[in-house]
């Protein structure tokens, strides 16, 4: 059930939009380093110092960027400033800082081992551990050797701390909502919480201490890194399975083991890092999911002001109609969204090899530095399509379905509707179309073939209309107008794919629906 909360919910994703989730995590992490360097400054922070919070900053930033952009140029890819700066800036939370040679190796070793991690332990192209957490991993389990004495830095998860808790609370909301990973996040907390409760239960039997529940709960919650692991690292999609069941077990997997950690032949821990990385495992053993190379067969306009991109896979592409895929579209002077963006799959599963998506131009003014690069690609161009995600997938069992799709955002339901038909399978589905004006309505004739009941909603009254299509003689689609146009929309399992603005506006009505699955976009 949709409330007014999860209405405000998809406004905030309207904003956060405007940014890709990589230069948002970004600016969040610098936000919480300014915070954390003037709580220092004022005393607040005992340790690290403001110094030792500068000084191994710039020791990982050189380290990190050097090491990528060696790797990124000798194997021809584009060097990510973005990308090298995000996992300094998680390892200078997670390592403990220092301004001695021995900290600052171990932050120097810390970085390039993270760095290089990214393209020795990978499958396809795609890394399989979080960088960051391998890298303060391997260096703390050196430092637990004797030989390795040296190195003067290993995890300390200083971010835990009380004073830090509101600002990570805050950023790693934003980076959440834009990621779509609230639950799954939420999920992980409540488990690691409750964990650590239990383990400090038993370690006050076992010790024989008193054990005080809100006590404990006040430690799991405000001293410890939890909040941070969360938001910042287990987000990461790069690392998280395709599926949101499989990214629930993911995070209950981790969260029982960064609640509780293990002690390994008494020498170190399986702490926060280490437990990172076998939740990494367990979502790499999920799916294995590799980088795939799309070539560009042929563009063609659909509509006045959208486009739809035909290309040819090379490699095995695993996708569910529904679903969407992440394109890397690499080029000089990337705007904040940076390369790559997330395209509805037009085609179906039974198209394959040939993959289709398809976008709307947008601002011919000022156009994104993406779609610049993107409607510059001839045919012959190859991509890289890093995953495909998404849980905006029909129900398997029978109950009625309906559609809500706003301009471009009836491209998933393109996909479903193809698949339907190709597998001569039969669903009661009611299609609503909204477009500024009937010349928008894409892809008719394949929407038409599918004979699925469609109530078109545009300014002006398209020509043609197939028998089981309708026009809404020009009424604006609204909460009250869903309602009187899908009367049973109670017994349907409802569908929406547009703007996060569309679907606040449509939130008293979806409210009633049986189930709601939403697909929310921002724009290229």
């Amino acid at each position: 059930m949709i409330t007014s909360f999860a209405a405000a919910r998809q406004r905030v994703l309207a904003v956060l939009g405007s940014l890709s989730m990589y230069r948002l995590v970004l600016f969040a992490l610098i936000a919480l380093a300014v915070i954390a360097f003037v709580l220092s400054l004022l005393g607040v922070i005992v340790s690290p110092t403001p110094l030792e919070m500068l000084a191994s900053f710039l020791v990982l930033a050189i380290v990190i960027s050097a090491v990528d952009a060696a790797a990124q140029r000798i194997l021809r890819l584009p060097w990510r400033i973005e990308s090298s700066l995000v996992t300094a800036l998680i390892l200078l939370f997670v390592l403990r800082p220092g301004v001695e040679l021995g900290a600052l190796l171990g932050l120097a070793l810390a970085g390039a081992v993270a760095s290089v991690s990214k393209y020795l332990i990978a499958w396809r192209g795609r890394h399989i551990f979080n960088p960051a957490a391998f890298g303060a991993a391997v260096v703390s389990i050196l430092g637990a050797f004797g030989a390795f004495e040296w190195l003067g830095t290993s995890s300390s998860w200083w971010v835990g701390t009380p004073v830090l808790t509101i600002p990570v609370l805050l950023l790693g909301l934003a980076v959440l909502w834009r990621t779509e990973k609230v639950r799954v996040v939420l999920v992980f907390v409540l488990v690691a919480v409750a964990t650590s409760v239990v383990r400090q239960a038993v370690q006050a039997v076992q010790f024989d201490i008193g054990f005080d529940v809100l006590t404990a709960l006040q430690f799991a919650v405000l001293q410890s890194p939890f909040l941070f692991l969360g938001a910042f690292m287990l987000s990461e999609p790069l690392t998280l399975p395709p599926r949101r069941r499989q990214q629930l077990v993911v995070a209950v997997v981790v969260g029982l083991l960064a609640g509780w950690p293990i002690s390994v032949a008494g020498l170190f821990t399986l702490g926060q890092e280490r437990a990172l990385l076998i939740g990494n495992l367990v979502a790499f053993a999920f799916a294995l999911r590799g980088s795939v190379r799309l070539v560009l067969e042929r563009r063609e306009f659909i509509t006045p002001t959208a486009q739809e991109l035909t290309f040819r896979a090379k490699g095995r592409v695993r996708f569910l109609p529904g679903q969407y895929l992440e394109l890397d579209v690499p080029h000089h002077r990337p705007d904040a969204r940076g390369t790559r963006r997330e395209f509805s799959i037009v085609s179906a599963p039974a198209d394959l090899p040939t993959l289709r998506i398809a976008y709307k131009n947008g601002d011919q003014k000022h156009p994104s530095s993406y779609k610049r690069a993107l409607a510059a690609a001839e045919p012959g161009a190859t991509f890289a399509v890093t995953g495909t995600w998404g849980d905006f997938i029909l129900p398997r069992s029978d109950h009625p379905v309906l559609m809500v799709a706003a301009g471009i955002g009836v491209t998933p339901f393109v996909s479903q509707l193809r698949q339907l038909q190709a597998v001569g399978q039969q669903r009661d589905v009611v299609l609503v179309y909204v477009a500024s004006e009937a010349s928008e309505l894409a892809f008719r004739d394949e929407l038409a073939a599918t004979g699925v009941r469609t109530v078109v909603f545009t300014r002006d009254e398209p020509l043609d209309l197939p028998a089981h299509w309708t026009w809404a003689q020009g009424a604006r689609l609204d909460a009250e107008t869903l309602e009187r146009t899908v009367p049973d929309l109670g017994t349907r399992h409802a569908f929406i794919s547009g703007p996060p603005r569309l679907i606040a506006d449509l939130a008293p009505a979806l409210q009633k629906a049986r189930a709601l699955t939403t697909d929310a976009f921002a724009g290229y």
